[in-house]
């Protein structure tokens, strides 16, 4: 029986890179995989990018009522799924990947952030933390050296806790940098759930 995978991390933790390195050894062997990624996800457009340099156009751009489930039936051959920046994903749509996974028999390998910047679970990642078949953390350095855990969003340089859920690194003078937990409450604040 086929699974779905959810690997997460925080930013530079190199998930679409594990993702690209994936698709080439399913093609390599001679298999097909198929990349999707949500339209919420401006950068690149229709492209995974790596922050290594390597890219690729992906197979499917998804929009929010795009019924992945019903996608997904009409393929054949298709040897594995790629989902990157799966935190965009409508949980409908998360569901919809389980059941393929399952009643296809296609084994679905997501790839995304697990929180935003403001420590929230994205609805997407949280639905995939619930019935994901198997969960893995990819894991990155924070600018003390230890481990990476939370995405701090920079708007022009400098740290904010303002802003809509999603705003794309790259786009409006807006980027992103990962930080460990005690890192983030120095630079940012702290954490809070209200």
């Amino acid at each position: 029986m086929a699974k779905l995978y959810f690997r997460y991390g925080a930013m530079n933790c190199g998930k679409s890179t594990a993702l690209l390195q994936v698709a080439f050894n399913y093609e390599e062997r001679g298999m097909k995989t198929l990349i999707l990624k949500p339209s919420t996800d401006t950068k690149g457009n229709d492209m995974v990018i790596s922050r290594i340099g390597t890219s690729r156009k992906v197979d499917m751009l998804c929009s929010p009522e795009t019924d992945l489930f019903k996608e997904l039936k009409q393929l054949s051959g298709v040897s594995c799924v790629l989902v990157d920046e799966a935190q965009f994903l409508e949980v409908a749509q998360v569901d919809q990947l389980f059941n393929a996974a399952t009643q296809l028999d296609i084994p679905i390998i997501c790839y995304g952030l697990r929180t935003d910047f403001q420590t929230k679970v994205f609805p997407g990642a949280s639905r995939l933390l619930q019935i994901a078949h198997s969960l893995e953390e990819l894991k990155t350095i924070c600018r003390c050296g230890n481990k990476a855990i939370l995405n701090a969003r920079k708007v022009g340089g400098v740290f904010t806790f303002d802003g809509k859920q999603v705003a794309i690194d790259g786009e409006q003078a807006v980027s992103y940098e990962s930080l460990c937990g005690s890192c983030y409450t120095k630079l940012v604040g702290p954490v809070s759930n209200q």
